[in-house]
């Protein structure tokens, strides 16, 4: 599943429709978990996914709340191509900056979850002699995640707070974005290399890439047409595509579940290009959007610690966790959402000032740094 957040002014309104869309799409990485309540050791036990709480509702996410990770990726390539492209090949943007960007954003939330989550586990295991999902807790393991590389290389076991995975692999991403945009193109040429080399890699990382860049690409669509007069039209036809294709794909009986990544390639970008459409909203709703994509990353890092915390509470008053409740889905779903928000206010936010403060300085100009970009 994560990128920087901006404050919102009047020049970003524009993007909060991808506020939202990120919100859904780690409400859908969330109800994709859900399940760990019924794991044993790495695999559920029991487990009727037709028999979870409001299962008619939110069956999509049950069943392909997966795919929340690369709709993260095609948002991250979306935002950075819209801050950075005109930037980075310009020096305005150093490398040193960048890095400083991405490390105060991304880092202090994942060493804070990886050490809870390394002790939550010695707990576990030492309650039930296995631990609890992710089984590879070992300290080679530990190290590469202290350094966010845990996936760089072929899987090798899912590891501590597991969501990190699709995190550790944008940050390769971030770093050829930044490199190919400032030494060899800003071109969409490039984009389109970069998706195709993924395409061929039949990797994890490459579909990152894929993603990554395919986001890019609809960014660069919407900074071309933004004062072309057929703009409207475009955007018209866009939104027309967005609610047919899966009208379409559902009456032709497709199983969605085969082809979903492929189908998300193209659906994504256009899905990006229609929630950045300029809106003018009523500043209450403006706010709970912002809040909403303000609790991405801390949602996406904290939901695993949760579980874990409550299978250690429900273990050690001998019950079974009532995970088929619809009271205790509300309640595990409120306390991720409430935490994610106070983490990200009492947290990650003073963490990442904290941070920029002490290792960037104004340039010569006077300016401090740009803002951080939005993340899952």
């Amino acid at each position: 599943m994560a990128l920087p957040h901006t404050s919102t002014s009047s020049g970003t309104h524009k993007l909060l429709g991808l506020e939202l869309l990120r919100f859904i799409a780690t409400i859908s990485v969330l109800l994709w978990h859900y399940p760990h309540f019924a794991y044993v050791a790495d695999a559920p036990v029991d487990l009727v996914r037709s028999e979870l709480p409001f299962y008619r509702v939110l069956f999509p996410f049950y069943e392909l709340g997966e795919y929340g990770v690369v709709i993260f990726w095609c948002i991250s390539g979306f935002i950075f191509f819209w801050k950075y492209s005109a930037l980075v090949p310009d020096g305005a943007v150093d490398g040193w900056t960048f890095f400083v960007n991405r490390l105060s954003r991304l880092y202090p939330l994942h060493l804070a979850t990886l050490l809870l989550v390394a002790g939550l586990q010695a707990l576990y295991v030492a309650q039930h002699g296995f631990f609890f999902v992710y089984q590879s807790n070992d300290l080679a393991h530990f190290v590469a995640q202290l350094f966010m590389a845990r996936d760089w290389l072929p899987p090798t076991g899912v590891s501590f707070n597991g969501p990190i995975w699709s995190v550790s692999i944008e940050v390769l991403v971030y770093a050829a974005f930044f490199l190919a945009l400032r030494f060899v193109t800003a071109s969409p040429l490039l984009n389109l290399a970069m998706i195709l080399a993924g395409i061929a890699s039949g990797t994890l990382v490459g579909k990152c890439f894929v993603f990554f860049y395919a986001g890019g690409l609809a960014a660069m669509a919407r900074q071309s047409v933004a004062d072309a007069p057929y703009r409207p039209k475009l955007e018209a036809l866009a939104a027309c595509a967005v609610v047919g294709i899966p009208l379409a794909l559902r009456v032709s009986g497709i199983a969605l579940a085969e082809r979903a990544a492929a189908l998300l390639l193209v659906y994504t970008p256009l899905l990006l290009f229609v929630c950045t459409t300029p809106l003018t909203l009523p500043k209450r709703v403006e706010d709970l959007l912002q809040a909403a994509g303000n609790m991405t990353y801390s949602c996406y890092l904290l939901h695993f610690p949760i579980q874990l915390m409550i299978a250690l509470a429900f273990a050690s008053w001998g019950q079974p966790i009532p995970y088929g409740s619809q009271l205790f889905w509300i309640g595990f779903m409120g306390l991720t959402l409430t935490a994610a928000y106070l983490t990200y206010a009492g947290f990650e936010a003073p963490a990442q000032r904290l941070i920029r403060r002490a290792l960037l300085r104004k340039n010569e100009a006077g300016r401090i740094a740009p803002a951080p970009l939005p993340h899952h």
